[in-house]
């Protein structure tokens, strides 16, 4: 099985650029398996977990009014948390999870609904998933998918 961090970790050093994370829900997981690969520290700049709303505007940078508007688990929330990392952290690279691992709703978002948002230097992506299982079974795809899409971006 291929592992999507240590590969991501791999084409931001032969591209000397560095990546930033901001995490909600995968509360820091995304941002432990790119640490768990010998190296990560060459690009990893550091990460933000901004579980709540008051974080999410108070270190991320997010307008109360955007998540009011748009919701917690959106698009634009995402893209809004990945620019925040990117901003305060100096990164070429930031990525960010937002989402509801159930077991109930969050702010209208059915269990499984995850935003997960990838900026960089001239690229910006968005992508949603719809993950079924118990919560960390939600939380792990997340992950996977997160880190798989970032090594996808960076090999394009």
């Amino acid at each position: 099985m291929s592992d999507p961090a240590a590969k991501v970790i791999d084409l931001l050093r032969e591209r000397s650029e560095s990546i930033s994370c901001a995490e909600s829900i995968t509360g820091g997981a995304i941002t432990s398996k790119l640490v768990s690969v010998a190296g990560a520290s060459d690009v990893l700049l550091g990460s933000i977990v901004a579980y709540s709303k008051e974080i999410k505007i108070s270190q991320l940078g997010l307008s109360a009014e955007l998540i009011d508007d748009m919701g917690l688990v959106s698009k634009e929330v995402a893209i809004a948390m990945a620019k925040g990392a990117r901003q305060r952290l100096g990164s070429s690279w930031a990525i960010s999870s937002t989402g509801s691992a159930g077991p109930t709703a969050l702010d209208g978002s059915s269990p499984g609904e995850i935003w997960i948002a990838i900026l960089g230097p001239d690229r910006q992506e968005s992508v949603k998933l719809s993950l079924n299982g118990a919560r960390q079974e939600v939380i792990n795809g997340a992950v996977e998918s997160a880190l798989t899409l970032l090594e996808r971006i960076l090999r394009s």
